[in-house]
């Protein structure tokens, strides 16, 4: 993954951009500023919890289709396994896929796992289990995430190898055959 955020180009997809930072931002901020605000757990919690969801749903369903040409989801099969599921854009539409919000996209992503992992160890270090749990639940919904993605975006790399591979096959037994059939 490239370290640098692209240059020289506008994001495609700006208003979905904006979206996919708003509920992640908004659930940090909540959590992080609402002590100043709030004695009351019980509000932080569901609040907080709540934008973290939204952020997830977002992510999941909106932004990962339209700035990666992602989306994934699991579900269990009649013998009650969990089965992981992956759609992806074909690999000319992920070629012109834009490089800014796919950045935005994949470093949001990370981040914000990122900076609940600071929050709880910050809620373990001030013994505060309630706010633990609170940040266990958005940190789970963030990973869900990672892992959804991360699985799609190497499902996506082994079709269009698959596809490469099976082009170049059909080309080259194309080949050999009408070499024969001149003879």
């Amino acid at each position: 993954m490239d370290l640098s955020q692209p240059q020289g180009e506008n994001y495609a997809n700006p208003k979905t951009c904006f979206f996919h930072v708003l509920f992640k931002a908004g659930a940090l901020a909540f959590y992080i500023l609402s002590a100043l605000f709030f004695d009351n757990f019980v509000i932080i919690f569901v609040v907080t919890v709540l934008l973290a969801a939204l952020d997830f749903w977002v992510v999941k369903n909106v932004s990962g289709r339209i700035l990666v040409g992602l989306r994934w989801w699991n579900e269990i099969n009649d013998l009650g396994e969990s089965v992981w599921k992956f759609e992806c854009l074909d690999q000319e539409s992920l070629a012109r896929m834009n490089k800014k919000d796919s950045w935005l996209f994949w470093w949001t992503l990370y981040l914000t796992a990122v900076a609940w992992i600071v929050l709880g160890i910050f809620s373990l270090i001030k013994f505060q289990a309630d706010y633990l749990l609170v940040v266990g639940v958005c940190l789970t919904l963030s990973i869900a995430n990672i892992v959804g993605f991360t699985k799609c975006r190497k499902d996506a790399k082994k079709q269009i190898q698959q596809f490469a591979s099976q082009t170049i096959a059909s080309r080259f037994s194309s080949t050999i055959q009408s070499a024969f059939s001149v003879v």
